[in-house]
Protein backbone atom coordinates (compact mmCIF):
# COMPACT_ATOMS: atom_id res chain seq x y z
CA UNK A 1 0.00 0.00 0.00
CA UNK A 2 2.93 2.36 0.86
CA UNK A 3 4.46 2.09 -2.05
CA UNK A 4 1.57 2.26 -4.14
CA UNK A 5 1.01 5.82 -2.32
CA UNK A 6 4.65 6.53 -3.40
CA UNK A 7 3.94 6.15 -6.80
CA UNK A 8 0.78 7.82 -6.97
CA UNK A 9 2.45 11.16 -5.39
CA UNK A 10 5.46 11.15 -7.84
CA UNK A 11 3.38 9.85 -11.39
CA UNK A 12 0.72 12.93 -9.96
CA UNK A 13 3.85 15.52 -9.63
CA UNK A 14 5.43 14.37 -12.33
CA UNK A 15 2.41 14.99 -14.57
CA UNK A 16 1.31 18.26 -12.43
CA UNK A 17 4.63 20.23 -13.61
CA UNK A 18 4.92 19.23 -15.93
CA UNK A 19 1.32 20.75 -17.03
CA UNK A 20 2.80 24.07 -15.21
CA UNK A 21 5.93 24.07 -17.26
CA UNK A 22 4.39 23.18 -20.91
CA UNK A 23 0.73 23.84 -20.67
CA UNK A 24 -0.38 25.84 -17.65
CA UNK A 25 -4.46 26.11 -18.89
CA UNK A 26 -4.56 22.43 -18.70
CA UNK A 27 -3.99 22.74 -15.20
CA UNK A 28 -7.67 23.50 -14.84
CA UNK A 29 -8.58 19.65 -15.34
CA UNK A 30 -6.73 18.59 -11.54
CA UNK A 31 -8.57 20.92 -9.87
CA UNK A 32 -12.69 21.17 -9.32
CA UNK A 33 -15.31 24.00 -7.77
CA UNK A 34 -14.56 22.70 -3.75
CA UNK A 35 -10.69 23.09 -4.08
CA UNK A 36 -8.94 25.81 -2.79
CA UNK A 37 -4.98 27.06 -3.54
CA UNK A 38 -3.35 28.65 -0.76
CA UNK A 39 -0.49 30.65 -3.04
CA UNK A 40 2.26 32.90 -0.51
CA UNK A 41 -0.54 33.51 1.40
CA UNK A 42 -3.42 34.43 -1.15
CA UNK A 43 -6.32 31.98 -0.55
CA UNK A 44 -8.01 31.50 -3.49
CA UNK A 45 -11.54 29.12 -4.47
CA UNK A 46 -12.51 26.88 -7.37
CA UNK A 47 -10.90 25.92 -10.44
CA UNK A 48 -11.70 28.93 -12.54
CA UNK A 49 -9.88 31.55 -9.74
CA UNK A 50 -7.33 28.67 -9.21
CA UNK A 51 -6.97 28.77 -13.19
CA UNK A 52 -6.92 32.14 -12.99
CA UNK A 53 -4.19 32.94 -10.62
CA UNK A 54 -1.74 30.05 -12.22
CA UNK A 55 -2.08 31.13 -15.96
CA UNK A 56 -1.70 35.45 -14.87
CA UNK A 57 1.68 34.57 -13.08
CA UNK A 58 4.58 37.39 -14.13
CA UNK A 59 6.00 34.85 -16.63
CA UNK A 60 5.22 32.30 -19.25
CA UNK A 61 7.82 30.32 -19.07
CA UNK A 62 9.53 28.28 -16.06
CA UNK A 63 11.09 24.84 -15.82
CA UNK A 64 10.36 22.45 -11.99
CA UNK A 65 13.42 20.67 -10.76
CA UNK A 66 11.92 18.30 -8.25
CA UNK A 67 14.04 17.71 -5.15
CA UNK A 68 12.11 15.37 -2.95
CA UNK A 69 8.84 14.01 -2.95
CA UNK A 70 6.74 12.58 -0.26
CA UNK A 71 3.60 11.17 0.05
CA UNK A 72 0.93 9.38 2.40
CA UNK A 73 -2.69 8.18 2.56
CA UNK A 74 -4.91 11.19 4.03
CA UNK A 75 -8.11 10.50 6.48
CA UNK A 76 -10.20 11.15 3.48
CA UNK A 77 -11.03 7.02 2.03
CA UNK A 78 -8.93 6.95 -0.63
CA UNK A 79 -6.93 10.24 -0.79
CA UNK A 80 -2.95 10.74 -0.84
CA UNK A 81 -1.03 14.12 0.42
CA UNK A 82 2.04 14.83 -1.28
CA UNK A 83 4.80 16.78 -0.17
CA UNK A 84 6.87 18.32 -3.26
CA UNK A 85 10.41 20.13 -2.48
CA UNK A 86 12.17 21.90 -5.73
CA UNK A 87 13.35 24.68 -7.05
CA UNK A 88 11.85 27.12 -10.18
CA UNK A 89 13.93 27.70 -13.19
CA UNK A 90 12.40 30.83 -14.92
CA UNK A 91 14.16 32.29 -18.02
CA UNK A 92 17.25 34.58 -17.97
CA UNK A 93 17.42 34.18 -13.70
CA UNK A 94 20.97 32.92 -12.86
CA UNK A 95 19.74 31.33 -9.62
CA UNK A 96 16.99 28.80 -9.06
CA UNK A 97 13.94 29.86 -6.80
CA UNK A 98 13.38 27.09 -4.22
CA UNK A 99 9.77 26.83 -3.09
CA UNK A 100 7.96 23.75 -0.82
CA UNK A 101 4.47 22.74 -2.31
CA UNK A 102 1.78 20.45 -0.70
CA UNK A 103 -1.52 18.85 -2.42
CA UNK A 104 -3.88 16.96 -1.09
CA UNK A 105 -5.17 14.61 -3.61
CA UNK A 106 -9.09 13.21 -3.36
CA UNK A 107 -10.05 10.16 -5.53
CA UNK A 108 -12.84 10.95 -8.21
CA UNK A 109 -12.80 7.20 -10.22
CA UNK A 110 -10.71 4.28 -10.02
CA UNK A 111 -7.16 5.40 -10.51
CA UNK A 112 -7.56 8.92 -10.94
CA UNK A 113 -8.01 12.27 -8.89
CA UNK A 114 -8.68 16.15 -8.19
CA UNK A 115 -6.70 18.51 -6.37
CA UNK A 116 -8.52 19.41 -3.16
CA UNK A 117 -5.81 21.40 -1.61
CA UNK A 118 -2.79 22.89 -2.92
CA UNK A 119 -0.20 24.96 -0.85
CA UNK A 120 2.51 26.64 -2.42
CA UNK A 121 5.54 28.41 -0.94
CA UNK A 122 9.10 29.93 -2.01
CA UNK A 123 11.56 29.13 0.40
CA UNK A 124 13.80 32.15 1.17
CA UNK A 125 17.02 32.43 2.97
Amino acid sequence: MEEQIDLVGKAFTDHYYHLFDNDRPALSSLYRPSSMLTFEGQKILGVEDITAKLTSLPFDQCQHVISTTDSQPSTFAGGIVVFVSGSLQLPGEEHHLRFSQMFHLVPIVEGNFFVQNDIFRLNYG
